[in-house]
């Protein structure tokens, strides 16, 4: 390999720079710290990675403390991540129409659909072949796993929770019965179980939801539940981190911390565990997930910890120049697994399962058609099962769960689980207030010694085993 000298001039450079403080107690990149590394482990970096000399004085960067380091790198392009970490502030630039140019701060999970192509091209020269691919894919998940510090949670996660019931509410052709289960020591996720009232073997889909007004209690997510029910999916909603009833516990600000990324995957993972555990009437090879926007990404990431998934229908949600805009969805900065990664390889690890994308022109997935799709279907041709992964696409709708976009998810689900699309019907379906479809509804109601702030959930977490 060519080896490139390229000389870095601190001294002139360096005022001008918006370095972060150096925090010794912050013993983790994340969300919180603004994933923040010494200057000098970042350099050392960008030598080994491009195979380059990097001249300094050790005195001009002694303590100096870079914020998003690892987002700055750019795996294809030496002189992009060199201009990203010597940039000159924390602040970025767009223009939105002729004179008029909009500034936003570092948004280091947000880039643009150039900078996802070449991505995604230097990503297709790492894996030619099935074999090639199946390397990278396990490097992926394990390192998805470490990043996202989902083992350490579930090692300190409840063997035998107590699980609470409400009364099952019977509707035309499908019931609703809430619950309650523990997932972390005296900590609750509380969620709905949608089921058919015919009898039988079901498929059982989860439900991870996004940040749209009510998330689970939404009018367009209940008729999506209740509809997939009635054509026989035992579907289950549950909490978002500091949304529903989980704020009743934690306080909505808990939802915008980096520990909201792995504590939703356990809840989803916990969840899944408990309901095949307690029901009889699962079908364990008919196992899908489906989730809208940063529900989406949630169910991406559940892909990815669960072998158990056998179909996936991801809606408005990954690409591969944004990682979501949430610390649920990127707050451990997840994407950095195997050497820097993004959303769309991650869920390319489902392959070669059915999976339908949902996608539409008014939000970031515009690029899914011509970007990241067809990335998917090359991973697919991998395994020569292309016509396992479809993408909807609406190029004239926006970032909404709309009807049309219900129907291809219907049309999915019918197809890879069987169900009966006759019953897969919107208009038999009674929508509930968000008081009908909580557990406890009050801080009072939940059992004696739960949890109830999130400092005492980190004290939990922190605690020996």
């Amino acid at each position: 390999m060519k080896r490139w000298i390229v000389v870095c001039v601190f001294t002139i450079l360096l005022p001008s720079f918006a370095w972060g403080q150096k925090n010794s107690t912050d013993t983790v990149s994340s969300y919180e710290n603004r994933f923040i590394r010494p200057l000098v482990d970042v350099l050392q970096e960008i030598e080994q990675r491009f195979g380059v000399r990097l001249k300094f004085t050790p005195a001009d960067i002694e303590g100096k403390m870079l914020t998003y380091a690892d987002f700055r790198i750019r795996p294809y392009s030496l002189e992009e991540t060199l201009q990203n970490v010597f940039s000159p502030t924390e602040f970025k630039f767009e223009r939105q129409k002729k004179q008029v140019y909009r500034i936003r701060p570092y948004e280091y999970y947000r880039r643009t659909p150039a900078d996802g192509e070449k991505l995604l091209a230097w990503l297709h020269g790492k894996y030619r072949s099935r074999e090639e691919w199946e390397v990278r894919r396990s490097v992926l998940k394990s390192d998805f796993r470490r990043l996202l510090g989902i083992d350490p949670l579930l090692a300190k996660s409840v063997d035998s929770p107590r699980s609470f019931k409400g009364k099952e509410r019977k509707y035309d052709g499908y019931t609703v019965q809430n619950f309650a289960l523990e997932t972390l020591p005296d900590l609750y996720v509380c969620g709905s179980i949608y089921a058919p009232t015919k009898r039988g073997r079901h498929s059982l889909i989860m439900m991870p939801v996004g940040h749209w007004a009510d998330a689970r209690y939404n009018p367009d997510m209940q008729y999506r539940f209740a509809a997939l029910a009635r054509a026989g999916a035992v579907c289950v909603s549950f909490d978002l981190v500091g949304w529903g009833e989980s704020e009743m516990q934690l306080g909505k600000g808990s939802h915008n911390t980096a520990l909201s990324q792995p504590l939703q995957c356990l809840w989803g993972v916990k969840i899944l565990d408990w309901i095949l555990a307690d029901r009889k009437d699962i079908d364990k090879r008919r196992i899908g997930v489906c989730g809208g926007s940063g529900g989406g990404t949630l169910s991406v990431f559940l892909t990815l910890l669960d072998e158990r998934y056998t179909a996936a229908a991801p809606a408005m949600s990954f690409t591969s120049h944004f990682d979501g805009g949430c610390p649920c969805e990127s707050g451990m900065g997840t994407t950095r697994a195997a050497g820097g990664s993004c959303n769309a390889e991650l869920v390319a690890t489902f392959a070669p399962k059915p999976m339908l994308v949902v996608s539409d022109g008014g939000d970031w997935t515009a690029s899914v058609p011509t970007l990241e799709y067809p990335f998917l279907q090359d991973i697919y041709g991998y395994y020569g099962a292309k016509q396992q992964v479809r993408n909807a696409h609406f190029p004239d709708e926006r970032h909404q769960f709309t009807p049309a976009k219900r129907q291809a998810v219907y049309d999915f689900f019918i197809e890879v689980f069987g169900l009966d699309g006759d019953r897969c019907d919107e208009s038999r379906v009674t929508l509930e207030s968000p008081a009908q479809l909580q557990m406890f509804g009050c801080p009072e109601k939940f059992p004696a010694g739960s949890v109830f702030s999130l400092a005492e959930l980190k004290s939990l977490m922190a605690a020996p085993e």
